[in-house]
């Protein structure tokens, strides 16, 4: 009898779990194909990589570009066809935070990590776009449940679950570098935990590298050919050149965004109970684990902040672990108030945002709308500037100084330019290397600088742009609104004799 009340509680917990995934998914998807919000410029990125599959990219590893090729082949390429799969990989990332915390801590931690996590509000966001962090989170969950599946296994099974690790987090990795904080995590609880030295046999230890290697070799040849360019990018991005050093206001504002990424409470239960419990040595074996994942995200980028910057989301690797420890310890304190609390204030913020992402007027009434402007105006601008090169004649280019610019127009354009005699799309380059895949494929050169429509997105660079030519006329302003005090503007120019003079060696990367 006790065995089948285990197993009916057992349903009924997946049940709770299922019907709460299933739930948020569909108003998320539902949300995608009723929002008006153009594709920000990045998430055009993607959808070109996507036209064109291989094992790696300028700047991201290919699973995003492969992903995205699937649901527009299934449906199109429209802008919710292209974000499609961002609510996917979440709902699923919630069931395995759902079945980590289970096992680590029973069913009333595992509901309360699974609805934590899908009530996140950095989750909410990253639902709602197609970026990087969405299949990072789902496979980096896969890793860490073969992880803690392997830590108790045995004989067959532990080699089993040693490759299903690597092979999770091959895949983590091939959705973004950022999967080397498993491995930092990995390392480190290792270096705490004897137990978990003593789960790894040299037979596992094979299997996983052996797992992860296989999934990597694609991309590890792939960047060898092209000069390792996604390395270099990624550590391009963290490079703390040219930046002053020592930045107490870039700390604080990092820090402070945490509780807004992840929640307040969330977030505040994570830093009071990670400092109580170590205190008072009284952290049980799971929670080791977790912290060992949690931290170094967190921590690595906190000092980043300090000594140049960071974005918020760079710590996305902890939210997930994070995520299962903060529904842990809220259920084993009895805070059932806390809780309460935390899952109240999320579940209102996740009616706002996809109130706003559906109804982006009601974020301007709000005065939240500034959280959108990057998904605002690009196509109305990919218009102006397509009408104005349709009215010039004997074009051999269009030129633009921004990557940004740049994918969007290639999006927002690609009827357009696409039709037979149409002016090729470029990108004027400010250094003499490359620093985006734009600039790699598509720079503007002599041979096509005859006369050229040129494009200064937010008279970024624009002396300099205008410069490189011979004769320069026809300049004109426009402007896009964003909402009611916020305008996108560029500057519209004919540009004949295109010469380049002498490039920067090191300059910083422009939008």
């Amino acid at each position: 009898m006790t065995d089948v009340r285990r197993l009916r509680v057992l349903d009924d917990a997946w049940r709770v779990v299922l019907l709460l995934t299933a739930a948020l998914t569909i108003l998320r998807i539902t949300a995608l194909f009723a929002s008006p919000l153009d594709l920000y410029p990045d998430e055009a990125q993607y959808w070109l990589w996507s036209r064109a599959l291989a094992f790696g990219y300028f700047s991201k590893p290919p699973v995003i570009a492969w992903t995205i090729w699937a649901t527009t082949s299934l449906g199109g390429d429209a802008e919710p066809w292209i974000r499609l799969a961002s609510p996917l990989y979440h709902a699923g990332a919630t069931l395995v935070v759902f079945a980590l915390a289970r096992r680590l801590y029973g069913e009333p931690a595992g509901l309360a990590a699974a609805a934590l996590y899908a009530l996140m509000p950095g989750v909410q966001l990253s639902a709602a776009i197609m970026a990087t962090d969405a299949p990072l989170l789902f496979f980096m969950s896969l890793t860490l449940l073969a992880y803690a599946r392997l830590l108790d296994a045995e004989g067959r099974d532990q080699i089993g679950w040693a490759a299903a690790f690597g092979a999770a987090l091959g895949l983590a990795f091939l959705s973004k570098y950022a999967a080397v904080y498993v491995v930092i995590g990995l390392v480190l609880h290792l270096a705490v935990s004897q137990p978990a030295r003593a789960a790894w046999s040299a037979p596992a230890a094979v299997a996983a590298l052996g797992a992860l290697g296989l999934i990597l070799a694609p991309n590890l040849a792939w960047n060898a050919a092209h000069g390792f360019a996604t390395f270099q990018h990624t550590a391009a991005n963290a490079a703390w050149g040219g930046r002053q050093l020592f930045n107490p206001p870039e700390l604080w504002d990092f820090v402070a965004s945490q509780f807004g990424v992840f929640g307040p409470v969330p977030f505040g239960v994570l830093l009071g109970g990670t400092a109580v419990l170590a205190l008072r040595r009284r952290l049980a074996a799971a929670d080791v684990m977790l912290l060992c994942f949690t931290l170094p995200p967190l921590l690595i980028v906190c000092a980043q902040a300090f000594i140049s910057r960071a974005n918020a989301n760079w710590s996305g690797a902890a939210y997930l672990p994070g995520a299962v420890l903060v529904g842990a310890w809220l259920i084993r304190w009895r805070a059932k108030g806390w809780l309460a609390g935390a899952l109240a204030f999320q579940g209102v913020v996740a009616a706002l945002f996809l109130l706003w992402v559906t109804i982006p007027s009601t974020a301007e009434a709000m005065h939240m709308s500034n959280s959108f402007k990057r998904a605002k105006g690009w196509s109305q601008l990919t218009r102006i500037v397509l009408e104005r090169a349709q009215a010039e004649s004997d074009l051999t280019a269009i030129a633009v100084n921004s990557r940004f610019l740049y994918n969007a127009m290639a999006y927002y354009g690609r009827a357009e330019l696409a039709q037979p005699g149409a002016p090729p799309l470029t990108i004027w380059l400010l250094a003499d290397e490359p620093r985006n895949q734009a600039e790699e494929t598509a720079p503007l050169t002599p041979a096509l600088g005859g006369r050229v429509l040129g494009v200064s997105l937010e008279q970024t660079y624009r002396d300099r742009m205008v410069a490189d030519f011979a004769a320069v006329t026809g300049r004109e302003i426009v402007s896009v609104r964003l909402d009611d005090k916020r305008n996108r503007r560029a500057e519209l120019f004919l540009g004949e004799g295109f010469s380049p003079r002498p490039r920067l060696t090191a300059p910083s990367t422009p939008p």
